[in-house]
């Protein structure tokens, strides 16, 4: 019998756009908490729903391993997490169900129950930890063992609370223990990216939290604070990681990656004197790139920088509290590629105010730049920003995404839900085209014909609601 079974919500298989993609990294955050208790003296299970086939798995995971605690922590360090997408929330619904039918003491965290956990007491949980959860979770395991109340706990939601308080950040992250990779399948993993990509990709994170003020970009875990671990402490890691599972390539999954002055420099030497190189990927603000970042960037192994650019217009940029220019990203995309990075632009659309000529800076933005890979998205609105704030009184009764290729337009944007539908496709068909002919991809290159026409017959269809 096993004392604690960690699981989480999030099925790759019930999200078709990313299934298709199939890029899959076990879930960190969850890796963390088990590694923190464990720490502590207790016996830990994990469930990984990453490549389970549906929620099924969870209840067999909890016959085979009988816990008397199921705790469903969400990976926080997961940006799908954070957006609360309906069919994890059903899915975390009817996990929540099978372990109280099997007499489990069930315990949640993540975004969605942050912001909403009465949502979740109705549906059975016993407790939800707020924001960042290791702390609280080895302190409530810690009273519930010893038949104590726990309804006093700091960052806890219980039935019983009425007034809730959040605890304060972990600010050492170098006195975690690394997360706890021998209870994942890595195999498995190995295999599938092996099949797909011809590579293996693992995951890290160096940091939690982010001090900027996107409004749009919801906060429910760290709020607008940032700590980091040392360059010294990530470095270890990275060389455990290449000894033990010698992973072709690593995703950082930070928001930004080595915001503080000089981290990048200090772990770039750090990599190549003990030989700790590995391929990777990361996130970057494009006003924090310059030379000498984009130089320790490249030397560390940086393979590719994906940055939130956006928006070509700095009018939208501004209502957004983005708090950079257009020209940092044109700058930034410039230096990065000067180094040998791929870059990869995360662009948005629908913002209100957004119109006709806010979205050809855009377009123009993508030719200029010429960046390797775009991620397209319209604008969201998560509870807990302003945002959201600005748009609920529009919202209706779907107020989340059901997948990650939802993309509905959940509030009255600039123009119609379908007309953002169709620049989706009108975007990804230029984009193609270009990539294929500027990087002499032949495949490409013979499928221009079919981007040309779909750009075309897009570019008709959007005008029709200009």
């Amino acid at each position: 019998m096993t004392q604690i079974l960690f699981g989480q919500s999030y099925y790759l298989h019930f999200d078709p756009k990313l299934w298709d993609a199939m890029q899959p990294y076990p879930p960190l955050g969850t890796l963390y908490a088990a590694s923190y208790v464990r720490a502590r003296g207790y016996d830990v299970a994990l469930f990984d729903a990453m490549l389970a086939d549906s929620e099924d798995e969870w209840a067999a995971a909890l016959d085979q391993h009988k816990p008397q605690y199921a705790v469903i922590y969400e990976d926080n360090f997961n940006y799908l997490s954070k957006m609360c997408l309906l069919r994890m929330r059903e899915a975390a619904f009817a996990m929540i169900a099978m372990a109280k039918q099997r007499g489990c003491t069930v315990i949640l965290c993540g975004a969605d129950a942050t912001d909403h956990y009465a949502d979740y007491f109705a549906k059975g949980a016993d407790y939800v930890l707020l924001g960042e959860g290791e702390e609280t979770l080895g302190e409530l395991l810690d009273q519930l063992s010893a038949g104590k109340d726990a309804d006093n706990i700091i960052g806890l939601a219980s039935r019983q609370t009425s007034v809730v308080s959040r605890r304060p950040d972990i600010k050492d992250l170098d006195s975690l223990p690394f997360p706890a990779w021998d209870l994942v399948d890595i195999s498995k993993y190995k295999n599938v990216w092996l099949e797909h990509h011809g590579y293996y990709s693992m995951n890290m994170v160096t940091t939690r939290g982010c001090p900027y003020h996107c409004n749009w970009c919801a906060k429910p875990i760290w709020g607008q604070r940032y700590n980091s671990r040392s360059p010294e402490n990530v470095a270890k890691e990275m060389k455990w990681l290449k000894e033990n599972f010698a992973p072709d390539h690593i995703w950082f999954a930070d928001d930004i990656l080595g915001l503080r002055p000089h981290w990048i420099e200090k772990f770039a030497d750090l990599l190549q004197e003990n030989d700790s190189v590995i391929p990777f990927k990361c996130l970057q603000r494009a006003d924090l790139i310059n030379e000498k970042t984009a130089a320790a960037l490249a030397k560390a192994g940086c393979k590719t920088v994906w940055i939130g650019a956006e928006s070509g217009s700095q009018k939208i940029l501004d209502a957004m509290d983005k708090g950079d220019k257009v020209e940092d990203i044109y700058r930034a995309a410039e230096l990065l590629h000067r180094n040998g990075i791929e870059v990869g632009f995360f662009l948005q659309f629908g913002y209100p105010g957004e119109v006709w000529d806010d979205v050809q800076k855009t377009l123009q933005m993508v030719r200029d730049c010429a960046p390797d890979d775009i991620g397209i998205s319209v604008s969201y609105p998560l509870p807990g920003t302003k945002f959201f704030e600005r748009v609920k009184t529009e919202l209706g009764e779907k107020q989340n995404w059901v997948d990650s290729d939802d993309l509905a337009m959940l509030y009255r944007g600039p123009y119609p839900q379908e007309f953002y539908r169709i620049l989706h496709g009108r975007v990804h068909h230029e984009f193609r085209m270009r990539r294929a002919w500027r990087n002499g991809d032949l495949h490409g290159i013979v499928r221009s014909p079919y981007y040309l026409l779909g750009l075309v017959n897009a570019e008709i269809k959007l005008r029709q609601y200009l």
